[in-house]
């Protein structure tokens, strides 16, 4: 297996030396997965079975790094201008 060096400053050290608990390879190894899954999807529109594994067990999807397209913003707007109502139970839908 293959190892990388990384340089950080002296006050990220510390931090990082401060959260011995967390399994720093680990994140490395599922954001660089992210990016080169975010980048085939780019290109391609399509992941692999073995890729929708990974995404499925960290709960993510390329789709979730796409900025968010203009009519749906503009809808949420619209929505929050709108008049609403405020019920105190469930029953009261009914």
């Amino acid at each position: 297996m293959a190892s990388i060096t990384m340089s950080l400053s002296d006050e990220l050290k510390k931090e990082i030396k401060d959260l011995a608990w967390v399994n720093w390879s680990e994140i490395a190894r599922e954001e660089t997965m992210k990016k080169l899954i975010f980048e085939n999807y780019l290109k391609t529109g399509d992941i692999s079975n073995e890729q929708w594994t990974f995404c499925e067990k960290i709960d993510w999807h390329p789709v979730d790094e796409l900025p968010l397209k203009e009519e749906f913003k503009k809808e949420i707007e619209s929505r929050k201008k709108e008049k609403s109502i405020r019920l105190n139970s469930v029953e009261e839908i009914l």
